[in-house]
């Protein structure tokens, strides 16, 4: 067996004689590229050490002239660990929630074959906020989606009465639900499939927002289909937002055809749209979804699924299980993630701030309508993209917004997504814009 000798904190935490605080950004990117997967490609020459503030990440690196002294560089987070972080770095509710119940509480940490008192706790909490009849809960936002697409398979064999092995479950063009294998079954994207089939049977596409092709389908093959399973809004695929209509259309559809309507509401949960859920922005109601990142509060990874009594009641004991699905402390982390979503009035911070940051992307369209080609967004999950021109990378656009101290990140080349804290308040809106501009100014 190797030595592993690993000691300190922080800077000084040192594993086999290589300290942390003493590695520059090229060093940790070439410890990445030959000790890891190389299965995410981080921006380039920065590395975050900690935060000042909910919404601003301190990156550290040592001087180049004296290693013993460190260059800190602010960053404006704009991207919120993909909508994982709502209620700001570090909230200090759930921060003070978790210290107490570690160290005066003395929280143990259990399997779910032994109940504990914060599982009631969470379970109250997460059916109030969510307004759905029972609640799973889960550990990462993709456990979250895999557990309701299972329950839909699931609903409709033993509920809807679909014959065995013909069950059906929808899904959209443009998708993102992860990474696990029905995920992937489930994505049209070349980058995720490419060597990782065979690939889930009973799996249909249909156009994301194009309510004619999902009524063909359903008219077509409605007897086999348990579920429609799908983002209220695409947010991996570029902030997607559907038109007015759509959901109320496509709710009444589902009801028609007994076909139960599925939202992954991981990405615009927790108040990041405006609302505390998006659905809520329709005025519609899924028969079952699932939940994820903000879920944590941005502390620990914290999903679940929430549904109505008839669908998620199909659950059996050792059909279904997740070893820190609940445990205690992911229950007292989930619970004062909805307590501070709910008393800092998050939801409504998202939609202020939101409606700032979306007229000002789209002033900055209209300065550069040759550079920027649409604004899209609801609350603070917003977007731009760009032509499809060479010049007009995204990327660039990302390493372009790191030098003026923004942390934001392409998806598809052209698209440049924006997710700041629920909490940013209007000075930092403000400055966010200003160097948005004078980064599309530039190129």
């Amino acid at each position: 067996m190797s030595k592993v000798n690993i000691s300190g904190y922080g800077d000084d935490l040192t594993i086999n004689d290589v300290r942390l605080g003493d590695l520059s950004p090229e060093q940790h990117e070439k410890i990445e590229l030959t000790k890891g997967g190389q299965n995410y490609s981080p921006l380039e020459n920065v590395v975050v050490s900690h935060v000042k503030d909910t919404s601003t990440l301190i990156c550290r690196k040592p001087s180049h002239n004296d290693v013993s002294n460190y260059i800190e560089e602010e960053l404006l987070d704009g991207l919120c660990c993909y909508s994982a972080v709502n209620q700001g770095q570090l909230n200090q509710t759930i921060v003070d929630a978790v210290v107490h119940h570690l160290t005066e509480e003395k929280i143990p940490t259990v399997p779910r074959s032994i109940r504990h008192k914060y599982m009631s706790g969470f379970l109250l909490a997460a059916s109030a906020f969510t307004g759905m009849d029972r609640v799973v809960p889960k550990v990462a936002g993709v456990e979250s989606w895999e557990l309701t697409f299972k329950l839909c398979r699931r609903w409709g064999y033993e509920v809807k009465k679909i014959p065995h092995n013909k069950c059906i479950v929808v899904g959209a063009k443009g998708n993102f639900h992860g990474r696990s294998m029905a995920a992937t079954s489930m994505s049209d994207d070349p980058d995720t499939l490419n060597n990782f089939g065979p690939f889930l049977p009973g799996i249909e596409l249909v156009p994301f927002n194009d309510y004619d092709a999902l009524k063909a389908l359903f008219e077509e093959k409605g007897e086999y289909i348990s579920a429609f399973s799908v983002e209220p809004i695409q947010g991996e695929g570029g902030v997607i937002i559907p038109d007015d209509d759509y959901w109320p259309k496509v709710s009444e559809l589902c009801k028609k055809h007994n076909i139960l309507l599925a939202f992954d509401e991981v990405q615009t949960g927790f108040g990041r749209t405006g609302e505390n859920f998006a659905h809520q922005l329709y005025d519609v109601k899924p028969d079952i979804m699932g939940c994820g990142k903000a879920a944590g509060g941005g502390i620990l990874p914290v999903s679940f699924v929430a549904g109505r009594d008839d669908v998620v009641g199909v659950l059996t004991p050792g059909s279904e299980g997740s070893t820190f699905g609940g445990y205690p402390l992911a229950s007292v982390v989930g619970i004062y993630a909805i307590k501070t979503l709910i008393d800092e009035n998050l939801s409504s911070n998202a939609k202020i701030r939101g409606a700032q940051l979306m007229e000002g992307l789209n002033q900055i369209k209209s300065n550069f309508p040759n550079k920027i080609k649409e604004v899209r967004g609801k609350g603070l999950l917003t977007a731009f993209e760009m032509h499809d021109e060479k010049h007009l990378d995204g990327h660039k656009v990302s390493l372009g917004l790191l030098d003026q101290g923004v942390y934001a990140k392409e998806t598809h080349r052209t698209t440049v997504r924006l997710a700041p804290a629920l909490t940013i308040n209007e000075n930092q809106v403000n400055v966010l814009l200003d160097r948005i501009e004078q980064v599309i100014k530039g190129i």
